[in-house]
């Protein structure tokens, strides 16, 4: 399961929370500009925009859970099983496997508009990466400063969605999911919302917060994608970068998975391994995981992005506490 979204104030920001049972020791990958990415079955590019974001790094290539180019387009790969379908190669198409999805789609694209280009053109071809890394079941969100869109491959071919609420989780497919905001359209962040239940009858505001009165508190994809989409929509913070990002952090905990919640089977459990928060615009990409609250940060202006190899940053996952006596 996992949950992405965008976040405005200044500057703009787009991250995700990764909730699985194990992790695939990730790292915070940045792809330079002369790093050759081979594909399967579409032409090579041997050069490419700068990618930063969170990889499993296999054979040296970056499997990116989710990436940000160097002119501020975006991208994440989030669970979408029992929905998403690949397809046998099509001769008039771009073939693209779904691991070679975020790199195809970043490499080339400044924006939205120039990704919704590449997509018409897009087949998702069912190749594994390896025998031991079967495809995953995944749907995409795309932002850049301005507009998001959803990918979503499934029987009846690709389908893309704009997303109004910058908002994505996992299944049912999108459209489900925007359309079942209007279930919710009576919840508010008012401290005291009107009386509608009726008028013979006197009720009184006895706490604050009452105007989110039923609420989904669950776990499940429908329940977390309003709960983000609340959040986010009525989100109030200054427009420093510690504010900001301090914001989307909290954003992103009102939907995290603490363990023990969700059982995945074998005696294991579903939690936030990591969650990610990238400043489009300056190309930093903080993060914190389950083990550590503290947040990191890597500046991919900061490293060589005319190289032709990646570099990778292990995740800081002992717990930093600042004593203070």
């Amino acid at each position: 399961m996992c949950t992405s979204l965008t976040y405005s104030t200044k500057d703009h920001y787009f991250g995700r929370n990764l909730d699985l049972e194990l992790s695939y020791g990730e790292s915070v990958t940045i792809t330079p500009r002369n790093f050759p990415f081979e594909f399967r079955k579409v032409d090579d590019l041997p050069n490419h925009y700068a990618l930063i974001g969170m990889a499993a790094v296999v054979d040296n290539y970056p499997l990116y859970f989710d990436a940000t180019n160097e002119k501020g387009l975006s991208m994440a790969g989030l669970n979408f099983p029992d929905n998403a379908r690949f397809f046998p190669e099509v001769e008039s198409k771009d073939n693209v496997s779904p691991f070679e999805c975020i790199p195809w789609i970043l490499g080339q694209c400044e924006t939205v508009a120039d990704a919704k280009k590449l997509l018409l053109k897009i087949n998702l071809v069912n190749i594994n990466f390896s025998e031991q890394l079967p495809l995953a079941p995944l749907h995409w969100m795309i932002a850049d400063q301005t507009q998001s869109i959803i990918v979503e491959s499934m029987t009846d071919g690709l389908i893309v969605h704009d997303n109004p609420v910058g908002v994505l989780t996992n299944n049912p497919p999108f459209d489900y999911q925007l359309f079942n905001l209007n279930n919710y359209r009576h919840i508010s962040p008012a401290a005291a919302p009107a009386n509608k239940f009726s008028k013979q009858l006197e009720l009184t505001i006895y706490s604050l917060g009452m105007g989110g009165l039923g609420l989904p508190g669950d776990l499940s994809s429908p329940s977390r994608f309003v709960r983000a989409a609340f959040a986010k929509l009525n989100s109030v913070s200054g427009d420093s970068e510690t504010e900001s990002i301090g914001q989307f952090f909290h954003l992103l905990k009102s939907v995290a998975y603490p363990k023990g919640l969700c059982e995945a089977g074998d005696g294991k459990f579903k939690y936030t391994i990591y969650s990610s928060c990238c400043n489009v615009d300056k190309g930093i990409y903080y993060y914190t995981t389950y083990e550590n609250s503290q947040i990191s940060a890597v500046n991919m202006n900061n490293v060589d992005l005319e190289s032709a190899q990646l570099t990778m940053y292990p995740l800081v996952n002992e717990e930093q506490i600042n004593f203070i006596n």
